[in-house]
């Protein structure tokens, strides 16, 4: 059955669970935010296993028939992630989504999230099957007329009541990306907690970051400028910014880049995801020198280094808050190793 919208996967997971689900599309944060309610509701149905198998070049369709067959040694519900980020599996794969499809494993969710799916794929066999026995969703850029519908209805759904005018000045700022206008509505949210949201406190929190640069220590990191960083770093900290609001937008970054940095590993140019990814010109360059710097398992460790300052400054291990977001800064400046974080 194939699916209109985010909101009526929601309606659907409320329902029942199915034991197949394909959500492909070229907008990031819909695909994320689709996937993490499919895994949540796996969980709640019980899926204590979790398997999950990237498709590049080199894949072995074989690998997902192996899968299907290789029954957990104590029958326990599980979650098998297939992604194909071309959103094309190929003649080979496409037969083997086919036969899947047609004998679902037991006691096992299917999550295939892909890029685009174009016209033609969606008359094939293998998308027909799949459409029959399971869920689909395609997700869509969200135009620039909706965008206002959009951000009213996020802010809505983060416990924030915005005043009229508000989602207009959001989407404006934005400038069509859904992912930094998600950051915006959370960053409202860190600063002002929930609850009413007029303009004047929107433009007031949009001036108080200008000033404290937040993001210009996100891009001078990414530039790999520590004099820059480190003295930015010094300068938000004197200036009585959150540790979690700083944290914050470095996560976003690494975030954001690592999804990148994968997409070109499966074989797309650094400008079309630059585009994709609505990068604006002017920050282009740090994006660029970031990507360079780093290897694809390279972001897989800042996140893990970012996951160690954020239980540091929830206090959930002990440690100094501000210096492993120093550390963090560096690593992603590339000034020291990346060494296994605590």
């Amino acid at each position: 059955m194939e699916l209109r919208s985010p909101s009526d996967l929601d309606r659907q997971l409320d329902r029942e669970l199915k034991a197949i689900y394909l959500v492909s599309g070229d907008e990031p944060l819909q695909i994320t935010e689709a996937g993490d309610a499919i895994r949540a509701a796996a969980r709640r149905w019980g899926a204590v296993e979790r398997e999950v198998m990237e498709v590049d070049r080199n894949f072995d369709w074989n690998a997902l028939d192996q899968a299907a067959n290789n029954l957990s040694l104590f029958a326990e519900r599980r979650l098998l992630e297939l992604r194909i980020p071309s959103g094309k599996p190929g003649k080979e794969g496409g037969e083997a989504l086919r036969r899947y499809a047609e004998r679902p494993a037991e006691d096992t969710v299917l999550l295939i999230t892909a890029g685009r799916i174009d016209q033609a794929s969606i008359k094939t066999r293998w998308y027909q099957a799949l459409n029959a026995d399971g869920i689909t969703l395609r997700v869509w850029p969200v135009e620039t007329g909706q965008l206002p519908g959009w951000v009213k209805q996020r802010l809505q759904s983060r416990g924030l009541r915005a005043d009229a005018g508000v989602a207009e000045l959001l989407a404006e700022r934005v400038e069509g990306n859904l992912l930094a206008a998600a950051q915006e509505i959370d960053k409202l949210l860190i600063l002002n907690g929930p609850g009413d949201l007029d303009v004047d406190t929107v433009l007031r929190t949009v001036a108080d970051h200008s000033r404290f640069d937040v993001f210009g220590l996100v891009d001078a990191a990414l530039g790999g400028d520590v004099a820059r960083s480190t003295h930015m770093l010094a300068s938000v900290r004197a200036e009585g910014i959150a540790q979690p609001v700083v944290l914050w937008a470095l996560v976003g970054a690494i975030r954001s880049l690592g999804q990148m940095a994968y997409r070109i590993a499966e074989g797309e140019s650094v400008d079309e995801q630059l585009r994709k990814q609505r990068v604006w010109e002017k920050r282009k360059p740090v994006h660029r020198a970031a990507l360079k710097r780093f290897p694809l398992r390279a972001w897989h460790h800042l996140l893990r280094r970012a996951a160690k300052a954020d239980r540091v400054i929830k206090g959930a291990m002990p440690g100094d808050a501000w210096e492993e977001l120093l550390h963090l800064t560096l690593a992603l400046c590339g000034q020291r190793p990346l060494s296994r974080p605590g």
